[in-house]
């Protein structure tokens, strides 16, 4: 009998993305697919894409982490005070940043692992109130500005004068962190404790310090985002980031992965970001106003959880059918 060939997981949000170009090159044929928006597209991307590949190590343990978007606010503000006080220096504003990230995420982490709390959701949470109201806190709830061209590098420059850096450094990411969950122990790890978690515990496998890598290396993708996002825009706002999380968490289940845990790829990831991007963008484009982009992407959301639960139900199914059988034949 002849195995049926199951269709890549990345298929589906490329065809995704591809349906979105078409429709919105359709409703805006002046102004969609011209050089300037196309490039346009890919720097807005930049943000979502990084913190989007650091929730898709999370999800892949079956954990979330909401405190994202304040992570991205108060890294990027450890910078703004810095500089406010003196510290002009490129290479160190960007070193501290990327030091708050990590130290954030591995706040999150060790919070999960080693109080035992019953769902990373709770950890998250709370530490998202906390990042939040520290960002508010050390810039006294204003935006600080006057960054150097070296510190907005990594999100403003282009090369040759059209083509993003910041996506440079996604697809960089990309690649690596790709190779990382396929080529390595640890990756292969982070995929075991999203599939049981007790199982992967008795196959010897550190359970808690997998954990607490993976929330340490969002708090990273965060900081990263943070330095993308001053370049952006020119300024460290503590309130940035307030939609990063479920947007990040739409791109990771529109590409394939599961709050399950154990699903999900980098390349699917980069493609739901990219459908996220590419929706904010036409509806933009449409002139649509803010309470309406907001309505589109919560049902985005919904739809993208949806498929999640149904995908979820028919490998269910799947296995019942595979334990079946082989029960059948034993």
């Amino acid at each position: 009998m002849t195995k049926k060939r199951k269709m890549p997981s990345f298929m589906g949000p490329l065809i995704a993305v591809a349906l979105l170009f078409i429709v919105l090159a359709i409703a805006t044929p002046d102004t969609f697919l011209t050089v300037t928006n196309i490039m346009n597209i890919l720097k807005q991307s930049a943000i979502y894409e990084c913190i989007a590949l650091g929730m898709t190590l999370v999800l892949l343990t079956g954990g979330i982490d909401i405190s994202v978007g304040p992570m991205v606010a108060f890294s990027s503000c450890v910078m703004g005070v810095l500089l406010v006080n003196g510290v002009e220096n490129a290479f160190i504003l960007i070193i501290v940043c990327i030091a708050v990230g990590i130290g954030c995420g591995l706040i999150n982490g060790l919070i999960f692992t080693k109080l035992k709390l019953p769902h990373p959701f709770v950890s998250t949470m709370g530490s998202r109130q906390v990042f939040r109201g520290l960002a508010l806190l050390i810039t006294g709830s204003a935006p600080i500005g006057g960054f150097s061209a070296a510190v907005k590098f990594a999100g403003a420059a282009n090369i040759g004068d059209v083509f993003p850096v910041c996506f440079v450094i996604v697809i960089v990411l990309c690649v690596i962190l790709h190779i990382f969950l396929t080529r390595t122990v640890l990756g292969r790890n982070i995929y075991s404790v999203g599939g049981n978690k007790e199982a992967a515990r008795l196959s010897g496998i550190n359970v808690p310090r997998t954990l607490t890598f993976v929330y340490t290396m969002s708090g990273l993708m965060c900081a990263i985002a943070a330095v993308i996002s001053i370049g952006r825009v020119g300024t460290a706002t503590p309130l940035a980031g307030e939609t990063y999380d479920m947007d990040a968490i739409a791109s990771c289940v529109i590409g394939g992965a599961s709050f399950s845990g154990g699903k999900g790829t980098v390349g699917g990831t980069f493609l739901g970001a990219m459908c996220i991007t590419i929706i904010r963008n036409g509806l933009n484009l449409l002139g649509a106003q803010t309470d309406i982009q907001y309505i589109v992407i919560g049902l985005v959301i919904i739809a993208a959880v949806f498929v999640d639960v149904v995908r979820g139900r028919s490998d269910e199914k799947s296995r019942m059918k595979a334990r079946a059988v082989a029960q059948g034949e034993a």
